[in-house]
């Protein structure tokens, strides 16, 4: 066999002083990789709880705050909540019309369990659930890499029943605990080590330094083209060792309490922001070194209090959860649609990302190759019915974006539910057909490459998609 071949495959390390660094792919040793799959297929899921604004077409706020956008499949106009997204038009499709049939009568406050699952999770009373669209590629493409997935949250662990801090299910529905701490993520999936190595890593300033030196010896081997790509590869690794160090602050910092009244937009805690992008770069490099293909990253916990309710102070605002319960002050849309355009902005900022990322294996782009969507179980203030879904990428197995699909009938406006300013709000009538999402989750699974033709429950595939 050829030993250049041998001396590297694709779970390779770069090893110094008893420290590990998963390594991207190179074409100077693509005889190591599998015939097959050797374009990867990636799905990352983002879910933020407390649904979106969504003020009824009469309120002055409806122009600019509403959601979703206004107009047809390809010609729509994105309101300021989305309008971060522009660059991004032809890479991302928007979906309304969409929710599991299951949960359309629970409070959003008891729904986020089901939204990759679609159990019958209920709102009180016996609880069960079921394997989670994430587990089941999991189950599909795991094998293939070092992690069979990435579990991330803002609160970490796994909650409790229809209060999960994780949207990630195993095949018995049992939760998967969810991680939350940059520099332990990071050391998951990129450095091993034996305690004398955990304790020079302790006196070094950076991993890398006990690494760098054995990239030498490696580069000879390498063609020009990988060279830069192990080069641009230990600059991103060592520009999120850098910022993970400074977002540790923040996550570790116990909540305080906030006067909503002395905030300012120009008062943004740093650390808030740079955690929620050290997360998100922390996915792109699991994608990247092809140390996992599947990455779910839930932004807080429904009903809760907890470290995700600082992310809105990125943006000024006070507690993300109590953003949807103002709506009816002055400003209220405004303030919940701001911050729901961070959520958005951030999105974008990781889908551009992995466009802007060569694949390593030559086929497009990364997003080429990634599905990333980015969702809620609630729309208007825990209305668990007319998801806002969002997905990117995807192009290179069969998604077509730069489209706003409506599905279902009577809510083209997307005005079922719009307006509702009370916890009581959610037992109304609602009025309209929606489709079951199970069924864009049956897309993406066939079009990742798994064979099925249903999921909770649900059988058949989204037309159109």
């Amino acid at each position: 066999m050829n030993n250049k071949s041998n001396s590297l495959n694709r779970r390779s390390f770069l090893h110094g002083t008893g420290l590990a660094l998963a390594l991207p792919w190179f074409e100077t040793f693509a005889s190591a990789r599998p015939e097959v799959d050797q374009t990867p297929k990636r799905f990352v899921s983002v879910y933020h709880p407390d649904g979106v604004g969504l003020p009824l077409k009469s309120d002055p706020a409806w122009k600019d705050w509403s959601w979703f956008p206004r107009g047809g499949e390809k010609d729509f106009e994105l309101t300021k909540v989305l309008d971060v997204l522009e660059p991004l038009r032809s890479d991302i499709t928007i979906y309304s019309g969409l929710s599991h049939p299951a949960s359309r009568q629970v409070h959003g406050h008891s729904n986020a369990d089901q939204y990759l699952t679609g159990a019958a999770t209920g709102g009180h009373g016996p609880y069960k659930n079921s394997i989670s669209l994430d587990q089941v590629y999991a189950e599909h493409a795991g094998d293939l890499t070092r992690h069979a997935s990435l579990v991330m949250s803002t609160n970490g662990g796994v909650g409790g029943p229809r209060g999960a801090q994780t949207q990630s299910f195993n095949r018995e529905g049992r939760p998967i605990p969810a991680m939350n701490k940059p520099k332990q993520i990071f050391d998951m999936l990129f450095v091993t080590s034996s305690k004398d190595a955990a304790a020079r890593l302790a006196r070094s300033k950076s991993a890398l330094d006990l690494l760098i030196e054995n990239t030498k010896s490696l580069g000879r081997q390498l063609s020009g083209h990988d060279q830069e790509t192990l080069k641009q590869y230990l600059d991103a690794v060592r520009d999120t060792e850098v910022k993970l160090a400074k977002a540790q602050r923040w996550i570790d910092t116990p909540i305080p309490e906030v006067d909503t009244r002395n905030l300012h937009l120009d008062a943004e805690p740093k650390e808030a922001r740079l955690y929620f992008q050290t997360m998100y770069e922390l996915i792109y490099l699991s994608f990247l070194s092809d140390s996992t293909r599947v990455a779910t990253f839930q932004l807080g916990r429904e009903n809760g209090e907890g470290p995700h309710d600082l992310l809105s102070q990125a943006v000024g605002l006070g507690g993300a959860h109590g953003l949807t319960h103002d709506v009816k002050s002055p400003n209220g849309w405004q303030n919940l649609g701001t911050y729901n355009r961070y959520q958005a902005e951030e999105f974008g900022r990781f889908a551009q990302r992995l466009k802007d990322t060569p694949e390593p294996t030559g086929k497009g782009n990364m997003l080429d190759n990634t599905l990333a969507m980015h969702g809620s179980a609630s729309s208007s203030f825990h209305l668990s019915r007319n998801y806002p879904i969002i997905t990117a990428g995807g192009a290179n197995f069969g998604f077509t974006n730069g489209r706003y699909l409506k599905f279902g009938k009577g809510n083209e406006d997307n005005q079922a539910g719009a307006g509702i300013v009370t916890d009581a709000g959610w037992q109304g009538k609602v009025d309209v057909e929606e489709l079951p999402l199970a069924k864009l989750f049956v897309t993406i699974l066939q079009r990742l490459g798994v064979e099925t033709d249903s999921f909770a429950g649900d059988t058949g595939t989204l037309s159109g998609i």
